[in-house]
């Protein structure tokens, strides 16, 4: 008898044990859903995967460790990177660098736990308003880890829908949360409709189609339109690399090289990555910014270049500044990275055990306009700032190019080079303007509006993209709505999920 008793315990221990290495092996699967990889129908079957084991569950906690290890699983896989700018570049130790990756990832693998709770605890009555439930949780989920503690939206699964997906077409509507909960509705139909049975299977198909069919019709449509003459544009990548940027005994070589790639790429537009200068521009050479100008002016250009600039109060700031024929303007970074560029409440410690060069900068002002640059108005973003959907519309409808400075050398040659470049499609599409990239070792390219990577360089090299490149005016409706349409979609699929009777049990039907 005590032997039975035993056995029957440790069946229902493996299976859960089981079902936590499936959830986390689906996280981590899901990475190949994104760039460089673009195998996108993953990102459906992996979420999948986590929504069939969650409707097995009974009870709550068994939904969030399964969530937990979805999310665990996924993050671990997807922004292990930054280790790299912890430990190679930031002197952090490496067991520690390790240690503070996996808090991180921990951190962000709640998201998905939650929604594996809620999921457990509400989700009752047949697989179509089950999946509804899982769509609304997974959106709001997202869309809160992009706004908590200002916000850390990478590897949100609508970043993985971009051309060829049919999904894509829902970016420049609902953006890239909507575009989330599509691929969560649609992963809860396919675990949870009993494919068996004829009719509900193929209702699901068909719901499946035509979600699919409305996203492709949607990709077709022109939101905005050209504007003004086309200009040339030379977007400069230095190949700077990080370990050798603030070395003081090669400023000289970093100042003379930039001047040079500038001379040798003329155009009406030229760009230089972000803090291209590795110092503070009050404290350049006298008369270097002139001379780094001078080849752009003097055939009616504007260059625009990343450095830090200090205010009269001693403020610095992680800025982007033009020089040229039109009139010398300045955009300071607004959304600041967290431990890197600047240090949250109590955590001062964490630059003891870290060498991080400008560390301490201060936040621009959220209502900068577009640069005016000839006939062009350009509206900038540096680095990071491009995951905020939110925030890059802000400038619109004036802007007619968006322009992102980036230095990803941090993270060295991994996945984190790739991965922006597929959310500058995103956010090309969001807004219906072409975005522009320059930075320092990749992916510097051309984004058209419609999510085409019209050119790039290879990563690790030095040299320009030399092109010409169209404005565009007039709104999307993502760029009227924002993240407003996205979570009102998930309020009404929550409200049409639920909640429902418990009595109703879990349901067979679509």
């Amino acid at each position: 008898m005590t032997d039975r008793v035993r056995d029957s315990g440790a069946a229902p221990a493996r299976g859960r044990l089981g079902g936590l290495l499936a959830a986390l092996l689906a996280g981590g699967a899901s990475v190949f859903a994104f760039s460089p990889f673009g195998i996108f129908p993953l990102a459906v079957l992996s979420l999948a995967v986590l929504a069939g084991l969650a409707a097995r569950e009974s009870r709550a906690r068994g939904g969030f460790a399964l969530g937990f290890a979805w999310g665990l699983g996924a993050f671990l896989a997807g922004v292990s990177w930054l280790y790299v700018a912890l430990n190679r570049y930031g002197g952090m130790p490496m067991p520690l660098a390790a240690f503070a990756i996996l808090l991180f990832c921990a951190y962000l693998a709640l998201f998905p736990a939650a929604v594996g709770a809620l999921f457990v605890r509400f989700g009752r009555g047949a697989a179509w308003r089950r999946a509804l439930l899982f769509a609304g949780l997974w959106i709001s989920a997202e869309a809160l880890r992009g706004w908590l503690f200002t916000g850390f939206p990478w590897l949100a699964l609508g970043y993985s829908q971009t051309p060829p997906s049919p999904l894509a077409g829902y970016l420049s509507v609902l953006g890239v949360y909507g575009v989330g909960g599509f691929v969560a509705f649609v992963a809860a139909l396919v675990a949870l409709t009993p494919w068996r049975s004829a009719r509900p299977a193929a209702v699901t198909l068909g719901a499946i189609l035509v979600l699919f069919g409305l996203g492709y019709g949607l990709g077709r449509v022109a939101w905005t339109a050209p504007t003004g003459k086309p200009i040339e544009v030379a977007l400069i990548q230095t190949n700077i690399e990080q370990g050798l940027k603030w070395r003081p005994e090669l400023l000289s070589d970093w100042l003379d090289g930039n001047a040079r790639l500038v001379r040798e790429h003329p155009a009406d537009l030229v760009v230089l990555p972000e803090t291209t200068l590795p110092l503070l521009a009050d404290r350049l050479p006298d008369g270097y910014l002139e001379e780094l100008a001078a080849p752009v002016a003097t055939r009616g250009g504007d260059l625009v270049f990343g450095v830090f600039l200090r205010d009269a109060r001693g403020a610095i700031y992680n800025a982007a500044l033009s020089l040229g024929a039109s009139p010398s303007q300045t955009y300071a970074k607004q959304h600041l990275v967290p431990f890197g560029e600047y240090s949250p409440p109590l955590f001062g410690w964490f630059y003891e055990l870290v060498d991080i060069p400008m560390s301490d900068q201060t936040r621009g002002a959220p209502d900068q306009p577009p640069l005016r640059l000839g006939d062009q108005r350009v509206a900038i973003n540096i680095c990071y700032e491009d995951l905020f959907g939110r925030e890059l519309i802000r400038s619109l409808p004036e802007a007619t190019l968006m322009l992102n400075l980036s230095n990803l050398a941090w993270y060295g040659d991994s996945f984190a080079q790739p991965q922006h470049l597929q959310i500058a499609r995103v956010r090309a599409m969001e807004t219906g303007r072409p975005m522009l990239r320059s930075t320092n070792t990749g992916m510097t390219a051309l984004v058209q509006p419609d999510g085409r990577v019209a050119e790039v360089l290879p990563p690790f090299t030095q040299g320009a993209l030399s092109l010409s490149v169209q404005g565009y005016e007039g709104l999307t409706p993502y760029a009227r709505w924002g993240d407003f349409a996205a979570l009102l979609l998930a309020v009404l699929a929550l409200v049409v999920a639920g909640p429902t009777s418990r009595k109703a049990g879990v349901g067979r039907g679509i």
